[in-house]
């Protein structure tokens, strides 16, 4: 071999081991991206906002579910009320609540929490003028009282029940008031919890990074990242390619396809979660009894539940199996679905031909409820609409009242069927949290007596009451009582979704 030919190979030689090793760099960079210590979760809707005060929707709750924190917390597995941000308490006398909190705790901004914090935030969450949608959650608190800096006095004028449910609802999570003043925690938030806010790319994603200050051992995640995925057919590719690591709220025609993928665990489980048929009480037709009798009786929940694979149980209680409350006697109330009875009272009452318009959010499972029910009331008369909306716009239209029907789920993260009918169903919510302007004082009583005792067979009694009454005047026609689901990759470890459909990640890593 000449020189000349000796150094070509050379040349050669060494440019294939520099392309190799820049191709197994890559390659290495590739993997880190993908770094075992982070979660990419999809959602097919983008969050409302980032304020537990501001908010009120599943799909902002799973992001600052894991940023903020409440002074109590459910137990995943029982449901009980134990200490979080709050260390212990006392009850000196029914309407009197001594909350004694953890100490040197500080939010994510540095600043400290304390009981000026909490003081502050439950004044914000009872404030008119701020209008909460869960205002509801603390309603029944008349004073706040800052005994010193780690004892906070809550003082209510009637016993309150479920005052520990709704001090562990993640709307009662305590943010930082310095955050809350200088600036805007629906876009920039502050809490106490296990994660720090990253950013908001709105539409796209919301990163969150791990609190290295955490008050317990940081989370072992360093980063969580909640992509918008619309389509759920993509969110389930992407799961299968190694995109996402997590996606829940499963749909039920795609299960048989997320069960197959090899490497993903899914998780199904009976949840306290609660859909439903609407009517606005606001408007005719639709505020006659008639009528809304006529279409719980022309909606076949049953044949809607059995195409759901198991992920949905038929009950016509508002109040279902899995929340305080649920008395099985009360289906005796119900509207079975008689397709000749519905057409008859259409025609009798002068609804025949009546145009109703379906107001429903861009998501699969209300979509799917939509067409089903656009369907079965066609059959029964009626002229049938579908109109579709982005899920913030939905939420702001349906709590002003612009739609006659609509379809709405509550996932009752208290398991509490006080807190339940008082949000949902109880007048003091029109233009909040009681999308159906449901207003009947019988009911509101014994939705009030069901709160204002701490005898809790006495609330089971009033709140059995007034599930009975809500079934008969049917502002709701229930569709189903969910069940709660989620599918991960294999290398997610620690993953619980409890009965209300939440899930924390602080003790989730990846293997």
């Amino acid at each position: 071999m000449s020189k000349r030919m000796f150094q070509l190979f050379m040349l050669v030689l060494i440019t294939i081991i520099t392309l190799v090793g820049c191709s197994e760099s890559s390659s290495g960079e590739n993997s880190s991206s993908e770094a075992p210590n982070e979660v990419t979760y999809a959602t097919t809707t983008d969050a409302a906002g980032l304020s537990p005060i501001d908010t009120n929707d599943s799909v902002s709750s799973n992001v600052t579910y894991q940023i903020y924190e409440t002074l109590f917390t459910q137990d995943p597995e029982t449901l009980e009320a134990k200490p979080l941000l709050a260390k212990s308490y006392e009850t000196p006398d029914d309407n009197t609540w001594v909350i004694h909190l953890r100490e040197d705790i500080k939010f994510h901004d540095g600043t400290p929490f304390n009981a000026k914090a909490v003081k502050y935030t439950f004044e914000q969450i009872k404030d008119p003028e701020r209008a909460a949608p869960r205002a509801s959650l603390l309603e029944p608190i008349s004073s706040i009282e800052v005994r010193d800096e780690y004892t906070v006095v809550l003082k209510t004028e009637k016993p309150y029940g479920p005052m520990l449910a709704a001090l562990s609802h993640t709307n009662a999570a305590i943010v930082s008031p310095t955050a809350d003043k200088e600036g805007d925690i629906n876009k920039d938030p502050v809490g106490t919890g296990p994660f720090v806010f990253g950013e908001w790319v709105e539409g796209d994603h919301i990163t969150l990074k791990r609190n290295e200050d955490y008050w317990k051992d940081p989370a072992s995640l360093e980063k969580v990242t909640f992509k918008v995925v619309p389509e759920t057919s993509t969110a389930i590719s992407m799961l299968e390619t190694g995109k996402v690591q997590f996606i829940d709220a499963l749909p039920s025609d795609q299960l048989p396809r997320i069960e197959s993928l090899k490497g993903v665990e899914v998780q199904k489980s009976e949840g306290t979660r609660v859909s439903y048929l609407g009517f606005n009480m606001d408007k005719a037709p639709f505020n006659e009894l008639k009528f809304r009798q006529a279409v719980a009786y022309g909606v076949n929940q049953e044949a809607y539940v059995k195409q759901l694979n198991g992920l949905g149980t038929h009950n016509e209680s508002v109040i279902g199996p899995k929340v305080f409350g649920y008395n099985e006697k009360a289906k005796e109330a119900s509207y079975p679905y008689d397709k000749e009875k519905a057409s008859q009272l259409i025609e009798e009452n002068g609804y025949s031909g009546q145009k109703v318009t379906l107001l429903t959010a861009n998501r699969d499972n209300y979509m799917k409820m939509a067409e089903i029910v656009q369907a079965q009331l066609t059959e029964i008369g009626l002229n049938v609409e579908i109109e579709t909306m982005e899920w913030a716009t939905f939420l702001e239209t349906g709590r002003k009242g612009n739609y006659e029907m609509t379809f709405l789920g509550w996932s009752n993260s208290t398991a509490d069927g006080s807190e339940l009918l008082y949000p949902n169903l109880h007048s003091d919510n029109i233009d909040s949290s009681n999308f159906s302007r449901y207003s009947n004082d019988a009911f509101d009583k014994l939705v009030e007596e069901s709160r204002e005792t701490v005898d809790q067979e006495v609330r089971k009694e009033k709140l059995h009451e007034a599930n009975v009454m809500a079934i008969k005047d049917a502002p709701w026609v229930v569709m189903q009582h969910g069940t709660v689901t989620a599918a991960y990759d294999e290398s997610v470890k620690g993953l619980v979704v409890d009965p209300t459909g939440q899930w924390l990640l602080y003790n989730v890593s990846r293997e």
